[in-house]
């Protein structure tokens, strides 16, 4: 593997890296994206359909996870510097010492993420970063095979949200494009029962239904939730809760949901 000793804080090589935070809110990545730590290097390196462009290591990170770089495609470069260097090339302390930078490739259409699929995770409106990367983690869990997310969700390559999905926005499959209509309309047409995930109490009972042989969970924003108009495409359900009390982190009323469609291959 190419091993690239760095020390120059203007170095051009390691523009990706430069202000990843700031960058990485304003989708300033283009067509990268930037992963921090171990766990999310091995999710890119050894599980991810994503290739990695370069890794940016510090000096003491770099025996420990040979192990992992001996799986590295020998044309990707590995810069290793210092941690300060490292720090104030990313504009903030990366305590892990571990960054790498990705290509998004082509996206993947919602016809080929769902055609083989038999529970699909919708992500409708979510814009929070932490929820959606702790989505991404419930869905992997729970035997879901893709997740699709409309165009005004946030983006689950974000560093964040790699991070808190603890890798698994790089190995599930998923599809982030089309409008909310758009997106229930190939999954009715797919064959898919659609439930649409809501507090309301005209909702029918999570438990106690049966489980269809494709089903797609909709999850909408906390807050406004899912629209009138998402409720009658498909079955509103709700999570029964104790009385006076409606609500739950968005990124846990899918985790209910899936546990309770999950089937266990033993």
């Amino acid at each position: 593997m190419a091993i690239i000793p760095v020390s120059d804080l203007h170095d051009p090589r390691l523009a990706p890296y430069v202000s990843i935070r700031e960058r990485g809110l304003m989708r300033g990545h283009g067509g990268q994206f930037i992963v921090e730590g171990k766990v999310t290097l091995d999710a890119l390196i050894r599980r991810s359909r994503f290739e990695a462009e370069s890794l940016f290591l510090t000096e003491t990170r770099l025996a420990p996870l040979q192990y992992l770089l001996e799986d590295l495609d020998d044309a990707v470069p590995v810069y290793v510097g210092e941690q300060a260097l490292m720090d104030e090339v990313a504009g903030f302390p990366v305590h892990r010492g571990v960054l790498a930078c990705g290509k998004k490739g082509k996206p993947v259409e919602i016809g080929t993420v769902i055609a083989e699929a038999q529970t699909v995770l919708v992500l409708l409106g979510l814009s929070n970063h932490d929820n959606v990367g702790a989505c991404f983690r419930n869905a992997a869990a729970f035997g879901c095979e893709a997740i699709l997310l409309d165009a005004g969700s946030c983006d689950p390559l974000y560093r964040k949200a790699i991070r808190v999905s603890a890798g698994t926005a790089l190995t599930l499959p998923f599809a982030h494009d089309g409008t909310e209509a758009d997106i229930l309309t190939q999954l009715e047409r797919s064959g898919f029962d659609i439930w649409c995930m809501t507090p309301s109490a005209r909702a029918v009972p999570l438990h106690g239904l049966n489980r269809p042989d494709k089903v797609a969970i909709v999850l909408g924003a906390e807050g406004p939730g899912l629209s009138n108009d998402i409720l009658a495409k498909g079955k509103p359900v709700r999570i029964s809760m104790t009385e006076g009390f409606d609500s739950i982190n968005v990124a846990t009323a899918g985790a209910i949901a899936l546990s309770y469609l999950y089937r266990s291959p033993d």
